[in-house]
């Protein structure tokens, strides 16, 4: 989210993952800001995760800008620190920063990525400072949305084709003369300003700036019957209460973003997934674990996601809420995994 990410709840942000990440629990350090905190700034002090095992000892979790990275940040602090007693620091860090953390022991997990093949070949092949954990369960889709409305009463705009009959409807003071396309975060995963340039399109990306940005906009679309048109992502718990409408792009077909000035087809569906330390994941710690065999669905991390951002929960008691309620989920990321 890709990438992207105040956190997660409304009006704040997934810097909002379109996220810019404010009042995470108070009974949980944060460093940094919705800004992203920068690995090396004073107070970001190194990885405890050397404990031996059987021994948590202290536990740094980046969290991303956006609700869903939030959610399922929340429960696994949650279940490291009651279960474990795992003393657990989270820091909000814009994607690519966070990776750098590895190497200084800034950073034990990342809990979710969405692809980032180079920052993998970077850390994980090059520099050997992260190692892959496996996937969080969740499936990543992103593309291109239209409120239910625009959807309703113009089929044919669902289709990319068919967007320049519309440009002038969607067009901005911030896109001038020509359509707007509204981005989240810069620091989300998107191919869009290529995508306009090679598919022809008369539009402009346009930064909101944050997830909760994007969701005020579909939002006040929707209930005013307004124009837009906006880069959005699945999972994300807007979804259980409007129904964005996804645009068709052209298909996408492996290698077809390799190259980021040329791409001109849709994103693939994303199996995200968890990056630790090295360094933590030899530490002997059981959070390691417990980040390695966490997993969950869509539906449970829109959930948690709703309960922060609609709700308006604490991360720490949004993630206690689902966790009463999923003890056999939780006790079998407990349990000892070969």
């Amino acid at each position: 989210m890709a990438g992207i990410r105040n956190k997660g709840r409304v009006p704040r942000r997934r810097p909002a993952r379109p996220a810019a990440l404010a009042g995470l629990s108070a009974l949980v350090l944060v460093l940094g800001g919705c800004s992203g905190a920068k690995v090396g700034e004073a107070g970001a002090g190194p990885s405890g995760g050397s404990g031996g095992a059987g021994k948590c000892g202290s536990f740094n979790l980046a969290v991303n800008p956006w609700v869903g990275y939030e959610a399922n940040a929340a429960v696994i602090a949650y279940v490291a620190k009651k279960d474990l007693g795992c003393e657990v620091t989270k820091k909000d860090l814009k994607e690519e920063v966070a990776w750098q953390g590895f190497g200084t022991g800034e950073v034990d997990a990342i809990v979710e990525n969405w692809g980032h093949p180079d920052l993998k070949k970077k850390y994980i092949e090059q520099q050997k400072t992260a190692v892959a954990a496996g996937e969080t369960g969740n499936k990543g889709v992103i593309g291109w949305y239209v409120p239910p409305w625009m959807a309703q009463k113009y089929p044919d705009i669902t289709t990319w084709q068919n967007l320049n009959k519309y440009a002038d409807q969607l067009k901005t003071s911030e896109s001038g003369d020509k359509g707007q396309l509204l981005d989240g975060d810069p620091s989300f995963v998107t191919n869009d300003g290529a995508l306009v340039k090679n598919l022809n399109l008369d539009f402009k990306v346009v930064y909101s700036g944050s997830e909760a940005a994007l969701i005020q906009a579909f939002r006040q679309a929707e209930a005013k019957k307004t124009p837009l048109i906006g880069y959005f992502y699945e999972p994300q718990w807007l979804f259980n209460e409007l129904k964005p409408v996804k645009v068709e792009l052209p298909p996408y077909t492996a290698g077809c973003d390799d190259d980021p000035e040329k791409v001109a087809c849709d994103y693939p569906v994303y199996a995200l997934d968890k990056v630790v330390s090295r360094k933590f994941a030899d530490s002997g710690s059981p959070a390691y674990q417990l980040v390695k065999n966490f997993s969950w669905s869509n539906e449970d991390q829109n959930l948690v996601a709703k309960y922060i951002a609609q709700d308006k929960m604490s991360p720490e008691d949004a993630a206690g809420k689902w966790v009463e309620a999923n003890r056999v989920k939780v006790d079998a990321w407990l349990a000892k995994k070969s």
